[in-house]
């Protein structure tokens, strides 16, 4: 567990990042009187483009452990009934394994275990988070205020599209290498990538998701990661054809990995260094994780 502590001197703020995937009211401060943040990324595979503008920035046996205690509050049906199952278990003919049903019991673990406030999240994740508050209000139902309800931070960057279909999200574990634009990715297969990205046959560079999916996500991509509006983004592009919009967009998005990929290449020359930050990250989620487990399963009988 990679975790990091922020403290603000006014506000007390602790931001907790977990390598695991508008701002809504402020919530009641917990007794320590310090709100807490916390943001995920699945660990699996290299994160891609969307992690990056969305959400990034061990694990602890806790984890596991309030996972199962939460799973038996919660009804099958409710699972089943996610958006995100459906899909992929669609894509899967519909053999999809308990693991992915229940992922999101596991997601609500990692935010509750922590006693988080806030949680930084898509526009794909609200209905976990949504899961997430009522396993929280249940538990306080049932056996007590004890769990913050986590309140949702809605980024400002939409969804990313996959560059090969843009109906669907970026996704790391798409088949087609030509669809994710990884962070690790060399600046020729970051050309190639989105010189390959569906658009469409109209070449003027608008923005228009509802009929222009393609197109818009370029320009979505490229405000994104230099900061300017969508409106300015058009604006800039007047006169451009498609094609050549798509390797403007490349060149945007080499510019902005450049300096994480050099860093990247640093860290990894420090081995030492890294198992250093991993081991002191497990201590501190540890510390966090194990009196609120503990205080779990006290509540609910265990102990």
């Amino acid at each position: 567990m990679a975790l990091r502590s922020v403290r603000k001197a006014r506000g007390c703020w602790s931001s907790i990042r977990a390598l695991h995937k508008g701002p809504g009211a402020v919530p009641a401060a917990q007794k320590d009187g310090m709100k807490r943040v916390f943001s995920g990324i699945q660990p699996t595979g290299i994160p891609h483009l969307g992690n990056y503008l969305g959400a990034i920035e061990g694990w602890v046996p806790e984890h596991a452990q309030l996972s199962w205690i939460l799973s038996c509050m919660v009804r099958l049906p409710r699972l089943q009934h996610l958006h995100q199952w459906k899909a992929k278990t669609a894509k899967q003919k519909h053999d999809g394994t308990v693991g992915l049903l229940t992922y999101p019991v596991l997601q609500a673990a990692d935010i509750l275990l922590y006693k988080s406030t806030h949680v930084p999240v898509g526009e794909d994740q609200v209905q976990h988070m949504e899961l997430v508050q009522d396993l929280a209000r249940g538990f306080n139902t049932k056996y007590g205020e004890f769990f913050p309800v986590p309140k949702s931070i809605l980024t400002s960057m939409k969804k990313v599209k996959s560059l090969r279909d843009p109906s669907a999200k970026m996704s790391k574990s798409d088949p087609d290498k030509l669809a994710t634009v990884r962070i690790t990715d060399s600046p020729e297969e970051i050309v190639q990538k989105f010189r390959k990205a569906v658009t469409d046959f109209t070449s003027e560079v608008t923005y228009d998701p509802a009929s222009r999916e393609g197109v818009s996500n370029m320009v979505a991509i490229h405000a994104a990661v230099t900061g300017l509006t969508v409106e300015e983004v058009v604006q800039h592009s007047i006169g451009l054809d498609t094609a050549h919009y798509k390797l403007m967009v490349a060149d945007a998005v080499i510019e902005k990995f450049a300096p994480i990929k050099s860093e990247i290449k640093k860290l990894k020359m420090d081995q030492d260094h890294l198992e250093k930050v991993l081991q002191a990250g497990s201590a501190k989620a540890k510390e966090l994780a194990y009196p609120v487990c503990q205080e779990v399963k006290k509540l609910v009988g265990f102990l």
